[in-house]
């Protein structure tokens, strides 16, 4: 996230330990309920299936 100082990562863990996105703007007010949205954006992107072409077949 631009701007903080912190992991993506840290706000999945707090959302899959239940914190609502209310709750984490509470604890981290610099956050907005955009910024936590984009943390979900990029860690569902980053979790998509990849196929790689290598000179050995698929990775």
């Amino acid at each position: 996230m631009r701007g903080h100082r912190l992991w993506v990562s840290l706000i999945v863990d707090l959302l899959a330990d239940g914190m609502t996105i209310e709750q984490i703007i509470e604890q981290y007010p610099g956050l907005e309920a955009d910024d936590i949205r984009a943390c979900i954006a990029y860690a569902a992107e980053m979790t998509r299936e990849r196929i790689v072409i290598t000179g050995r077949g698929v990775a």
